[in-house]
């Protein structure tokens, strides 16, 4: 696949910069196994590089498949981080904090409360449903802006939206998906990314070359 990117450009310098991590050494069955699809995923963010990244992916895709006639599925993951600050709350449950809904009613005089703060507590619990919708809302706008891509390729596509670790959640999905590459927006071998992935990741790690600032 680099090969032909590398004659395409005129660059016979790529794989040198782009293999970030190399494929593992696998058993010969798994490979013949498959040899008939080929999964390339994209940790993508919408940023530049990952942009860049995801572009390249299409087009080796693309040139894989005519060269070949094999399967090939490109898919974007895009993950949302959920640390120990709370800055995503959970949108899956309502926070120990936030006031409640329905209140318990047990007299007349507590029910005229309820019907004079229902407004206030309301407006309150909307609020907090926008600010948790927030992450969702730019997760789809990015994963939508990869399927643009993808369509203009009108190749096989794919995407996963993920929460919690990155590196976690995208080796989960490389796993599960049985990925031949992982494609990232990285640059050097020095990427945190990189080492937080490990050296015994399941497939071939590339990043995108430096050489396409020139």
């Amino acid at each position: 696949m680099l090969a032909r990117l590398q004659s395409a450009i005129g660059r016979y310098d790529l794989i040198e910069q782009m293999v970030l991590l190399p494929e593992p050494k696998k058993p010969f069955s798994k490979r013949a196994s498959k040899a008939k699809s080929v999964n390339l995923i994209v940790a993508y963010d919408a940023s530049p590089n990952s942009h860049t990244a995801l572009d390249i992916a299409f087009w080796i895709a693309h040139q894989t498949r005519l060269a070949t006639n094999a399967q090939v599925t490109v898919q974007a993951v895009y993950v949302v981080e959920q640390n120990p600050s709370n800055q995503y709350p959970d949108i899956f449950s309502l926070s120990k904090n936030q006031m409640p809904l329905e209140c318990p009613v047990s007299d007349v005089s507590k029910s005229v409360t309820l019907v004079l703060t229902q407004p206030k507590l309301t407006a309150i619990a909307l609020h907090q449903q926008r600010e948790s919708l927030t992450p969702i809302k730019q997760a789809d706008k990015i994963l939508w802006q990869a399927r643009t891509l993808a369509e203009e390729w009108q190749g096989g596509f794919q995407s996963h939206l993920r929460f919690g670790c990155i590196t976690t959640e995208v080796r989960k999905v490389v796993e599960s998906e049985a990925a031949d590459i992982l494609f990232l927006g990285c640059k050097s071998v020095n990427h945190s990314m990189i080492e937080r992935l490990g050296a015994n990741f399941p497939c071939a790690v590339l990043g995108i070359p430096s050489a396409i600032d020139e």
